[in-house]
């Protein structure tokens, strides 16, 4: 007859250590959640003052407001994704509605479109691309879908909000909106790849933000020359800005 008998308390200390793990785990996945809750909020309050900032940029064609509130909400979605962008433009959108903006409804849907299709569009790339080099084709290809969407959306939606016939728009598309978009958005595209780097290391030391590879890591050096370079873009579109306001 045999005298084996099984081991009845190695499992219940499995099923402790397997339960300690998982809470642990919770916890962690806790604070991290936290963590980016306060990072996206400290983004939107942010994206809310460039805003309001941005009111004191001279207009283009009298009615058309340059704007860099899309380098805070960029920054957002290089460092929590594209639907990070989304939220953070929607909710700043619908504040500006009801605070400053007396665009209305329309205002809000045109921002939102706008700043959507320049920061969504770029995290995405980023996302895939986590180097200088998919930084810059994501901004890149960013403006391009800013332009390309507010092209149509001024085509179908300025008519109803100035009151001016369609035909006149359509002859704006080329002169007025088809500038003003692509030097907003290079215009942004410049002070994100200048002020990326010192912004997300702060919110790192602050452990507001994840440590992942990209732009601000030790892998990818944000070195002198690339910094010119932004420098450099970033004084072009300025210049840009100012011709296009008139202001020289």
């Amino acid at each position: 007859m045999s005298n084996y008998e099984p081991n009845v308390t190695t499992a219940p200390a499995d099923d402790y250590a397997a339960g300690a793990a998982a809470e642990l785990r919770m916890r962690r996945e806790s604070r991290n959640t936290v963590k980016t809750v306060t990072s996206l909020a400290m983004l939107t309050a942010l994206t809310y003052v460039a805003m309001l900032l941005s009111k004191l940029l001279p207009q283009v064609s009298g009615f058309l407001q340059m704007d860099v509130k899309d380098t805070v909400v960029c920054i957002g979605g290089f460092l929590f994704g594209p639907l990070s962008a989304a939220i953070i433009s929607i909710v700043v959108a619908l504040v500006e509605m009801f605070t400053v903006s007396d665009t209305g409804p329309i205002g809000l849907v045109m921002n939102v479109l706008a700043t959507c299709a320049f920061c969504c569009t770029a995290s995405f790339v980023y996302k895939k691309m986590r180097t200088r080099k998919g930084a810059v084709i994501g901004l890149t290809a960013g403006t391009l879908a800013l332009t390309a969407v507010m092209l149509l959306w001024n085509y179908l939606i300025t008519p109803l909000y100035m009151g001016i016939p369609r035909e006149t728009v359509a002859g704006m598309l080329p002169t007025v909106f088809l500038p003003f978009n692509l030097v907003k958005g290079g215009l942004n595209m410049a002070l994100i790849l200048v002020l990326y780097k010192p912004v997300v290391t702060a919110l790192r030391k602050a452990r507001l933000a994840p440590e992942r590879e990209g732009m601000a890591s030790g892998g990818d050096r944000f070195d002198a020359g690339f910094l010119l370079f932004s420098l450099a873009l970033l004084a072009t579109f300025v210049l840009l800005v100012l011709v296009l306001a008139g202001k020289i």
